[in-house]
């Protein structure tokens, strides 16, 4: 009964023109299967190489959300790149479609991440749009709640196909690239999920496990390949931390010594404050230092530092966590940690430390008493010993690189409660009648607040005539020079109009008032408030999407939330002067009485 289907009859025994039929059909499948292998192939390196670009910028800007675009015809060539130079630039997808021109119709674009908007004017999706993109691959959805899904469901609104890897898109390819998509954005996804930064620990240490001889001699354990990798492990950072022991022992300069760009934030963290008066971190002329240390702990000496220019910030209970969490709330992305044992075993006990880069040298050197990279951790059997996770080997000079992490990059769309959850669980949150709208960082929810957003204006110089700044912060820190009758104030002035980044502008502006002050214009302190206000004016005036997003906050208290800046910003625990949200709140108030509809 069997061999009488006509199925079967055809698979045992076909004529010439069903197995002519059945070898096509078959064929068209292969080469299905093989174009959809292929496609998924190539997605996958187009994908990789916007992970490639999203990383450029490390080092030579402050960390900031990575973001690289790659365009590529219908055949799956490229035809234009881009990326994301800093926080107040322009955006990766607007630099690639200008470089793919024509080339990008009915093209593919590649994203590393979702695009972010915090500036209400959705150019990056607007670029794609306009570029005549026909489909987007992304990989990985914005880890920030206020932005995740966002440009996703903008595109697809646009009538532009979009396939998210691990969502739309599968296999181990697939898997690998958004692997990479990731950790280039590592510090992103974890200040996101955990609330401190990004945090590794780096240590050189011999072959048999010391960071120094018994005599606390440590220079130099490590080949200078090494320590040239460790320059560029700081210029990723947003700050590098060590303890008093490292201040006392190795006098360090912490700097990323590459002759110009970012240079991180140095940490001193030290409870008693038993420190030098004399040493290389009190020297602010290549980078600045802090200090955090135990509420009360030897004020003279929090004097002497004060007058150093050396900020201290004191903390009721000095531990790892208060401090990164401190940290965080400054904005900071990316912490390095290149502190002795006792406060690296501190901070991994604390479960701040992210990942471990650990330089191994071809040297032993023995000693009882010599310091070994992690003190006391409380653990007495080897099944309690904390396995790495991606471990990587990689041999620089004659030196060997083990690299991994201490704890998983947390899952980039964790489930969030929405607002009746939320409520249901604490019901004196009312999210509805938030009467504080805080801002700081250009890629928080009202991001477009901040003087460091990518929104160019036209303001009169000297001459009566209208120049373009790139940023409100280009414009507030070239004016402290303008005027002053000396040829490197005017140099300054220009170094700063054509600073590629509000970040940059704001280094270079800084950075000339503390070194030569007396190039600072004599009436700076009466004028910087209106200076201030006259760019924040222009910009609001002349961008109608930012105007409607600040008369939006109507009945708002607005707070820059700077924690360190207590002119600017509300400080710490809000005894900051606030006068950039005063200003806002100023503007506000004078827009809405110009309003015809307000009554």
């Amino acid at each position: 009964m069997a061999l009488s289907s006509p199925l079967m009859r055809v698979s045992c025994s076909p004529t010439p023109a069903a197995a002519a039929t059945a070898t096509t059909a078959h064929s068209n499948n292969n080469n299905k299967n093989n174009n959809f292998l292929c496609s998924h192939a190539l997605d996958a390196v187009h994908i990789r190489r916007a992970a490639e670009l999203a990383d450029k910028s490390a080092g030579f800007t402050s960390p900031h959300p990575n973001f690289g675009c790659v365009i590529a015809t219908q055949s799956g060539k490229v035809a234009g790149e881009g990326f994301l130079y800093a926080q107040g630039t322009r955006p990766a997808e607007v630099l690639a479609a200008e470089a793919a021109g024509n080339f990008s119709r009915r093209g593919t674009a590649y994203l590393n991440m979702e695009p972010g908007d915090c500036h209400g004017d959705h150019a990056a999706v607007s670029a794609l749009v306009q570029a005549g993109i026909e489909r987007v691959v992304i990989g990985l959805r914005h880890p920030l709640q206020h932005l995740r899904g966002n440009s996703i469901r903008a595109l697809r609104s646009e009538g532009l196909q979009v396939h998210v890897l691990g969502e739309d898109l599968s296999g181990k390819s697939i898997e690998e690239a958004r692997k990479s998509c990731l950790l280039v954005n590592a510090p992103l996804i974890c200040r996101a999920a955990s609330r401190v930064p990004f945090s590794v620990l780096k240590y050189a240490m011999t072959l048999d496990g010391k960071i120094a001889a018994s005599s606390g001699h440590a220079s130099w354990i490590s080949s200078r390949m090494s320590r040239n990798r460790v320059f560029e492990l700081r210029g990723r950072s947003d700050a590098v931390i060590v303890g008093g022991n490292t201040v006392r022992r190795d006098n360090p300069r912490l700097t990323a010594r590459h002759g110009g760009g970012h240079m991180p934030m140095r940490i001193v963290m030290s409870q008693t404050l038993d420190l030098p008066e004399e040493a290389n971190l009190w020297d602010f002329s290549d980078a600045s230092t802090i200090v955090v240390t135990q509420r009360g702990a030897r004020k003279r000496f929090q004097k002497f530092l004060a007058s150093k220019g050396i900020e201290v910030v004191e903390f009721d209970i000095l531990n790892p966590r208060e401090v990164m969490e401190y940290f965080h709330d400054r904005g900071y992305l990316s912490v390095l940690w290149e502190c002795g044992g006792t406060l690296a075993a501190a901070a991994i006990s604390s479960g701040v430390i992210h990942k471990v880069f650990a330089f191994v040298a071809p040297k032993i050197i023995g000693g009882k008493n010599a310091p070994t990279p992690v003190g006391e951790l409380g653990m007495v059997e080897m099944s309690q010993a904390l396995d790495l996770i991606d471990v990587c080997y990689e041999q620089v000079g004659p030196d060997m690189l083990i690299s991994g992490f201490l704890q998983p990059i947390p899952d980039a769309t964790p489930v969030i409660p929405s607002v009746d959850e939320t409520y249901e669980i604490d019901p004196t949150v009312t999210p509805y009648e938030s009467r504080i709208i805080f801002f700081y960082k250009t890629w928080d929810p009202y991001g477009a607040f901040s003087n460091f957003s990518p929104h160019a204006i036209k303001m009169l110089d000297a001459s009566g005539d209208y120049a373009t700044w790139l940023s409100v912060e280009h414009y507030y820190q070239a004016q402290k020079f303008v005027g002053v009758d000396d040829p490197v104030a005017r140099d300054c002035v220009g170094n700063i109009k054509s600073a590629k980044s509000p970040e940059e502008a704001a280094r270079i502006g800084r950075s000339m008032q503390r070194q030569q002050p007396d190039l600072v214009r004599s009436d700076w302190e009466s004028v910087k408030i209106e200076v201030m206000y006259r760019a924040l004016k222009c910009k609001f005036s002349i961008y109608p999407h930012l105007n409607s997003m600040l008369l939006s906050t109507a009945g708002s208290v607005l707070v820059e939330a700077s924690p360190h800046d207590l002119f600017w910003g509300g400080g710490r625990d809000g005894e900051g002067l606030n006068y950039l949200g005063r200003l806002l709140m100023q503007l506000r108030s004078e827009f809405l009485g110009e309003s015809p509809t307000s009554s």
